[in-house]
């Protein structure tokens, strides 16, 4: 397919996926023609996904794990809880320090709004 994936990492991930249906696929005992069929395309985009060619579109691979049982590592791929730079970069977000509350400036005027009370649950406004 014409599609050029210039980093080499990511061609080797596209690899170890291809292979990684592939031994799927083969664990299930089913043959290309039987999982093309199912996945609704060809036997040779089914050998092109198994070889982790970048043509091969993201809907092919959706199909393919949804045949495969394994649909959901895809809604799962870079989930929020398992984003490990994600989650890095939220910790390093985080205020150094958070201050008390500060007090209201002294007023001479006797019309002064009184400090706020706290409602039934201990909470203030």
């Amino acid at each position: 397919m014409g599609t050029k994936v210039s980093s080499l990492q990511a061609r080797r991930a596209l690899q170890m996926m291809g292979s990684n249906i592939k031994t799927a696929r083969l664990k299930r005992r089913t043959s290309v023609k039987d999982f093309a069929k199912r996945i609704g395309v060809s036997n040779k985009t089914v050998i092109s996904l198994e070889k982790g060619e970048a043509g091969v579109s993201v809907g092919t691979l959706a199909m393919a794990c949804l045949v495969l049982g394994e649909v959901d590592r895809i809604s799962g791929l870079l989930g929020s809880s398992s984003d490990e730079t994600g989650l890095m970069l939220d910790q390093q977000s985080l205020p150094k320090r958070i201050d008390g509350p500060r007090k209201a400036p002294h007023s001479s005027s006797a019309g002064a709004s009184p400090e706020p009370s706290d409602d039934e649950n201990g909470v203030s406004f």
